[in-house]
């Protein structure tokens, strides 16, 4: 399997970027394009940020934080993953040493 980085042409406010990337990430880095296109379209649209650089910025914070939100929610799942987890294994041990 060809693991070896191909360009992949993206277009972002109008701007054309080529990037490297491996072909099995291609398709991630496409959305992830297009979802920070849409949210730099949305911040220079609403007229509140001026300027490429700092909607690019903007964007970024905002793209930043629903990624640190989505880190903690994760790490809250495993905990309550890992405690439930925890209990069914004790609950099973019980169980087999009753038997």
């Amino acid at each position: 399997m060809n693991k070896k980085p191909q360009p992949v042409s993206l277009m972002i406010m109008g701007k054309e970027y080529k990037i490297a990337c491996a072909p099995d990430e291609q398709s991630d880095l496409i959305q992830s394009a297009q979802q920070l296109d849409v949210q730099m379209r949305q911040m220079r649209d609403s007229g509140k940020v001026a300027g490429a650089d700092r909607i690019a910025v903007m964007a970024a914070l905002n793209l930043a934080h629903e990624l640190q939100l989505m880190k903690s929610q994760n790490a809250q799942l495993n905990q309550t993953l890992s405690e439930c987890l925890a209990k069914m294994t004790h609950k099973i041990e019980n169980v087999l040493e009753n038997h």
